[in-house]
């Protein structure tokens, strides 16, 4: 009997037991739940929009990525005030103009607009762009000449009367500003003023430089952000070749990155921009596949140094193909009428890496409707966060072009159907490219001022992160300093 009694004490206590395990390990579970669902990936995406601001303002999702053709236009709107639907009080987001606003530095003309050899008026260190604009000269100066553009757009965003939709805007206060222009023409200085004369030991291209750098080192906006929130032109890959290296931190625009290191320029700070295409955009361009009788056409400097060995090496695969036209050429002795006339009735137009990886041989094919292929493994383009290349450029390995065959079958095995998709679509994205003054929407000079503009987010990032210890001193007395040399950079 009492061994009967203890057994089923014994099995009370286990069933016990087993019940007391059971609701801990569901409270467990439901725990964790909970736990989980509130620490897991935050609900609110970073559209990385201006702060204050809605030029980028939309909703994306994970695998949207943008159209070009889709942006949303400055400016634009269904009637009434320039303005958004978003309600203001209420969405997660910021509310405000919908333009990038841009203070540019006043700086004397032998900077910018004196290089081109306009005289200071009296009370302007500008011209008078309702009365006359400076030219630009001619030739190969052209196709840096983004300085000039950008320059002329933020001069005419303020001019009385004109209805400026541009994606920015010119402001007088810096502390309202998304970022700080300077506006020094470094590629037309480069261009016309680098070769030291005789009686020189400096020229006029590096004195310049040391100046700006001194100028922008004595700014309170430079202090404020070490420089950060700063845009700076540099669209030759020879201009600004010591004062970049003082100037590091700030946004460059430039052609490339073959000259710089990694620790000045890369893709997270800085914008790429296109080149000004020296042959004149393909107008009514009524051409066909079979109307093009040259499959791919090549026409400029075959011997270069560094990547542009490879262009040596295709003209000696490709020189006895009978549909290929591989040849020097230069923009002397009708040098562009000849290369519009070739690119115009070619299907394919090599871009191959020159001296550095980016050339006009881009942009000039996107001019004339000639379907790119690129050869360039280091090649960084033009917004291309936003503009898929592949749907109007056809990209070879540098490693494989220059197997026997392999491009010439790759090239021709793109049909009638594919090139002319390709075509299309080049005609669709060209406007991207144009450079004009006054701009009209989504050109070149508005495209380069919105892949600024998507930098912004970033920018201010980095200026309120450099401002946690701003109270703080170190052990010295001093002020912590916000910008560190980077790393290897010596």
């Amino acid at each position: 009997m009492a061994e009967r009694n203890s057994l089923l004490s014994g099995n009370i206590c286990r069933s016990a037991l087993v019940s007391l395990f059971t609701l801990s390990a569901v409270l467990f579970i439901i725990s964790w739940f909970f736990v989980l669902r509130s620490t897991g990936r935050p609900r609110l995406v970073y559209n990385g929009r201006i702060p204050n601001s809605k030029v980028l303002a939309r909703n994306d999702t994970a695998d949207e990525s943008p159209d070009p053709d889709r942006l949303e236009s400055v400016g634009s709107g269904s009637g009434g005030e320039r303005g958004s639907s978003i309600d203001c009080e209420n969405a997660v987001s910021h509310c405000g103009e919908r333009f990038l606003k841009v203070f540019m530095y006043d700086l004397p003309p032998e900077f910018h607009f004196g290089l081109l050899g306009w005289e200071q008026e009296v009370f302007s260190v500008w011209p008078d762009i309702r009365t006359k604009i400076p030219g630009y000269p001619g030739g190969l100066n052209l196709q840096h000449s983004i300085e000039y553009w950008l320059a002329l757009d933020l001069l005419s965003s303020k001019i009385s009367g004109n209805a400026h939709d541009g994606a920015a805007r010119r402001v007088y206060n810096s502390s309202e500003a998304d970022v700080i222009f300077v506006p020094f023409f470094s590629s037309l200085l480069y261009n016309r003023f680098s070769k030291v004369k005789s009686t020189e030991k400096r020229g006029n291209d590096k004195l310049l430089q040391d100046k700006l750098v001194k100028f922008l080192e004595s700014q309170e906006e430079w202090k404020r952000s070490g420089g950060v929130d700063h845009v700076i032109m540099a669209h030759h890959p020879n201009s600004m070749s010591e004062a970049r290296n003082q100037l590091w931190p700030a946004m460059f625009i430039l052609s490339d990155f073959g000259r710089y290191p990694p620790t000045i320029a890369n893709v997270m700070k800085d914008v790429i921009a296109p080149y000004k295409h020296v042959i004149g955009t393909f107008s009514n361009d009524t051409s066909s596949f079979d109307s093009r009788p040259t499959l791919l056409f090549f026409q400029g400097a075959i011997y270069r140094k560094d990547g542009g060995i490879v262009r040596q090496e295709l003209f000696y695969l490709l020189k006895d193909e009978k549909d290929v036209h591989f040849t020097f050429g230069s923009v002397q002795r009708d040098g562009v009428s000849k290369a519009t006339e070739g690119m115009h009735s070619s299907k394919f137009c090599l871009n191959i890496a020159g001296d550095t990886p980016s050339s006009n041989r881009l942009f000039d094919p996107i001019a004339s409707h000639c379907v790119p292929v690129i050869i360039s493994d280091e090649i960084e383009l033009p917004y291309e966060d936003v503009l898929d290349y592949s749907e109007f450029c056809l990209f070879v390995r540098t490693s494989d072009a220059v197997k026997k065959d392999y491009l010439i079958n790759l090239v021709r095995g793109i049909g009638r159907d594919e090139w002319t998709r390709m075509w299309e679509r080049l005609k669709e994205v060209e406007k991207h490219f144009e450079f004009r003054y006054p701009s009209k929407d989504d050109d070149a000079v508005q495209m380069i001022w919105k892949a600024v503009a998507r930098k912004v987010p970033a920018i201010k990032f980095k200026v309120h992160h450099s401002r946690r210890f701003s109270r703080t001193k170190d052990p010295a007395g001093e002020t912590e300093k916000q910008f560190l040399v980077p790393k290897n950079f010596w």
